[in-house]
């Protein structure tokens, strides 16, 4: 039983490791598309095309829409924009010893999902 507490205390770390990324990631592509719209606002502003105030309000603008735009996946489709997803913690009280493989074959499997959405979080 030791060892499932273990593997549910790694894949636990490792989902809040990829969390970590993909927020750390998402900063930093934030931080790319307020300098890029800054950049495209003040040669706008420069060629006389808007004023600064409607520069400051595009920017926000563009910051904004790219902060509430998130990307639709399957386990995402039944949650709420903007809210975050669930976790369920249980205890290793709370398993059965019978299906203690099946639950080790689950974790193997959200752990391999997890994986595979941090390298797709990279690639973006």
């Amino acid at each position: 039983m030791a060892g499932l507490g273990d593997l549910v205390k790694k894949a636990f770390y490792l989902g809040v490791g990829v969390a970590a990324s993909a927020a750390q990631s998402a900063n930093e592509k934030l931080a790319e598309l307020r300098v890029q719209a800054q950049k495209l606002a003040d040669e706008m502003v420069a060629k006389g095309e808007i004023t600064t105030e409607e520069a400051k309000r595009l920017v926000d603008e563009m910051v904004n829409r790219a902060q509430q735009q998130q990307p639709i996946n399957s386990t995402d489709r039944d949650q709420p924009r903007g809210e975050p997803r669930p976790i369920e913690i249980s205890s290793d009280e709370d398993l059965p010893v019978k299906a203690e493989g099946q639950n080790v074959n689950n974790l193997q499997e959200q752990v391999m999902q997890l994986q595979e959405e941090l390298r797709r979080l990279k690639q973006e």
